[in-house]
This record gives structure tokens, sequence and C-alpha cells, in this order.
């Protein structure tokens, strides 16, 4: 028995430099847009200053070592909008000045600053907010509500199979892969780039979440169609590649 799988194989080979053609970039394709523009039709909420807010704890080793996924989280918790927006900062935030022949800077690697990711939350439980998925805009460090309501919130929690982590989360964090931004410069080798891209995004989140007292459950078992009609994605040009939920840790915990 192999102890490969072949679809698996197929990707690797398909994705090997060895074997990749001319990039969209090589070809003379249009260029990729980096930063989604607001939605006049949408609410939009403006996310406090993070240059105002400093997190409890700034001792990175010791974040490093309390690191871990929760599961459980206090469900009386509410998460404060200024912290909220400092877990976005420090996950998909520009950093000043960062747009530079139209790339954008940030907090975290992303293969030839490509930055492929829109995200979206679905809030429970953020302080001033009313329950509802919303996507964030990196530029404006605001969020416009993209759907409201509890019932838009419990259609994209049952995409992770209704994952108890998730119903009792204050947000879950949905991040949306959009393959141009980084196909346009590396061809099929993107796709494993995006999937690393991910992975940046994720450990940073659970680092900023340990910073003010949050646990977060990284989420990797998903049904991926029904994420990505929930999201109004084609999955192939843009499909959800990641979920995380994130609490109030708990005082046992």
């Amino acid at each position: 028995m192999a102890k490969y799988e072949p679809a698996g194989d197929a990707f690797q080979r398909a994705s090997s430099n060895a074997n990749i053609g001319p990039s969209p970039e090589e070809l003379g394709e249009p260029f990729p847009q980096y930063l989604v523009q607001p939605d006049p039709s949408l609410p939009q909420v403006q996310l406090p200053d993070p240059a105002h807010f400093t997190p409890p704890q700034n001792n990175f080793e010791q974040l490093v070592l309390e690191r871990r996924s929760h599961r459980r989280y206090d469900t009386d918790a509410i998460l404060p909008l200024a912290e909220l927006g400092y877990l976005l900062r420090m996950t998909q935030g520009l950093r000043n000045g960062s747009q530079t022949q139209k790339l954008t800077r940030r907090y975290v690697p992303s293969a030839g600053s490509r930055h492929p990711f829109e995200t979206y939350l679905t809030v429970q439980r953020v302080e001033g907010l009313e329950p509802g998925i919303y996507h964030y805009l990196p530029e404006q460090h605001a969020l416009e509500m993209w759907k409201s309501g509890t019932e838009a919130v419990q259609a994209a929690h049952s995409s992770t199979y209704n994952q108890k982590q998730v119903l009792n989360s204050a947000v879950t964090f949905f991040l949306v892969a959009e393959v141009y931004r980084t196909s346009w410069r590396y061809g099929m080798r993107a796709y494993r780039y995006i999937y690393l891209d991910a992975g940046h995004v994720c450990q940073n989140l659970y680092l900023a979440a340990e910073s003010i007292g949050y646990g977060v459950c990284a989420i990797a078992a998903f049904d991926d169609e029904l994420a990505d009609t929930v999201f109004e994605l084609d999955g192939k040009e843009r499909f959800t590649a990641y979920m995380a939920s994130v609490g109030k840790k708990p005082a046992a915990a």
C-alpha cells in the first residue's frame, strides 16, 4: 500500500517549479487588486486606532510557551472592539506607509508580499457589534457588515460541522483566498504559497490572542463547498482556506 495519496502526489508534481510554465505576469495579464474597497451599500464600523492599544502581555517567550489551542470559552465575556481591532491588525492589518508598487506590507509573511486573503468574521459577542458576518477592510482599519443576524452566523458555523468551539466563540475568523493575487506572479506554485501564508496568519492570531487572554482553535476540518456557498465564492478563483475560533479563556484554562 502506497504511503501517499495519488491526488496529493499529482498536486505536488503540478506545482513543482520544474513543471510550471509562464506566469500570468510573464504573459502580460492585468495586475491583481490587493486592497478591496468598501461596498457603499454596506454599513461600516470604524475600529479604534490601534496605536492607542497595548496588550497586557508582551513577553514573547511567555506567549509562545503558553500558546495552545483552546476549545472552551467564557460565554459571558464580551470581546472589546479595540481588542478585536488589535487581532485584525496583527493578522491582516497594514503597516504604516506600507503600500509599495501597488503591493502591501503587513504584519505577517507572505510570498512576494502578495497577501492573498480577505478576512471575514462571524461575530457573536463583540462590544458594539450586532451579530452577523463582517468583512475586514485593512486600508480603512474598519469592518463592513456583510450579512446581518444570527441566521447568517449559523449558516457560516454550519460549514464547520457546528464544532462546539465555533458555536461558543466570541468571533470566528474565516480566511478567504483570492488566488490571482498570488498566481499572477507564481502561477501554479501559488497554491503551495497560499496555504503556507494561511499558517503565518493563524500563528499571529494565536499569539496576539494569547497576549489579551483569549484562546484560539484553528480549523481545517470544514465543508468546503458549503463554506464557499455561504461566502458566495466560486471555489476556484476565490475559496475558503482556513478558519479559527476565538474566545475568552475560562478562568481554569
